[in-house]
């Protein structure tokens, strides 16, 4: 019980502080809404991929919340918490028993919808319809690139894992 909770602790911790490193490491920003595009979802769909909704949910949103303190964007912060935690969450409650790769892209579009629309629904409410449809091509597209790159990495990952685990 101590090792799960100690595990889980660790495990959300790095998970939280990848995410704001990814997403501070990329940031185009988009004028109309003062948002920015950013790579940070590809962590968070490993994370949850890899540990499950859980870690998916806090290292999503504390670590993209984080980023978006760190990084200048602060009033963005609250929004991104939610949006980002259940982005982590929705990609881990549905890939992270079936490990079959089209699970694995199919949770990982469905949270990256959920991220795209979240966005537009609170873009909508503080700056007006016009300026959310702006940032909308930008959130596809880095839903998109998370939803490739994140199934990928993750098998990548579990193999290198396996390899080093079958030379000790």
């Amino acid at each position: 019980m101590v090792k799960e909770k100690t595990r889980f602790l660790t495990y959300s911790g790095i998970g939280i502080a990848l995410v704001a490193a990814i997403t501070l490491m990329v940031q185009v920003p988009i004028p109309q809404t003062k948002g920015y595009i950013n790579l940070g979802d590809a962590m968070i769909m490993v994370m949850a991929l890899l540990f499950g909704w859980k870690v998916g949910f806090l290292a999503g949103g504390l670590g993209s919340a984080l980023a978006d303190l760190i990084g200048g964007y602060a009033h963005w912060a609250p929004f991104t918490l939610l949006i980002k935690g259940v982005e982590g969450l929705l990609v881990g409650l549905i890939a992270f028993r079936d490990k079959k790769p089209s699970t694995r892209l199919v949770a990982c579009v469905i949270g990256g919808l959920e991220m795209v629309a979240g966005y537009f629904f609170v873009e909508v409410f503080l700056y007006g319809k016009g300026a959310a449809l702006a940032e909308v091509p930008g959130n596809f597209f880095q839903a998109g690139v998370a939803a490739i790159v994140a199934p990928l990495f993750t098998l990548l990952l579990v193999r290198l894992g396996d390899a080093i685990a079958h030379r000790a």
